[in-house]
């Protein structure tokens, strides 16, 4: 799963629908929006400003490569790819965000996905991540930041042997 801190910009709600903006990293330039679900979510009763994570599965991460042109995802997020692990299905990629200094996120994709981008170590891409994709939860304690380094050698938690690449 993956993780990143910010703080809650904004919340904007009608019905049973709430948009909630999120400044990530320490100078807050990567913006991520969650689409929340459900009139009674905590979420509608934060306060702006409020710590929180923001968590997504490696599944859920969509790569580009010279992304050009009007696209609907609001999640995108510019990084070097730092570490590849190939199986024969799958394909997890590593990227060092650009504009989250120290941060690191995982995408799982098709190893043909993966074959067909040519992807290697240095690749700059754009990971994109659907809004209804993203949860949030407030932070009780702020979380200790690590280097790209630290987490690529940190086991990773991932939902099942189905999803490891080989």
């Amino acid at each position: 799963m993956n993780q990143l801190s910010g703080h809650l910009l904004a919340i904007d709600t009608q019905g049973s629908v709430s948009i909630a903006d999120v400044a990530v990293g320490k100078h807050g330039k990567l913006i991520l929006t969650a689409m929340v679900l459900g009139a009674a979510h905590p979420a509608t009763t934060w306060s702006i400003g409020q710590r929180v994570t923001m968590l997504f599965k490696e599944s859920e991460v969509a790569l580009a490569r010279q992304l050009s042109g009007q696209i609907s995802l609001r999640n995108r997020m510019p990084g070097q790819v730092v570490a590849l692990e190939q199986g024969r299905l799958l394909t997890r990629v590593r990227l060092a965000l650009q504009d989250v200094s120290g941060s690191c996120i995982e995408s799982l994709i098709t190893t043909r996905s993966a074959t067909a981008m040519q992807l290697a170590i240095g690749d700059q891409l754009e990971a994109l991540v659907k809004s209804n994709e993203m949860s949030m939860m407030p932070q009780i304690h702020p979380q200790i930041q690590q280097s790209p380094q630290q987490q690529i050698q940190q086991p990773t938690q991932h939902g099942g042997a189905a999803q490891e690449p080989a």
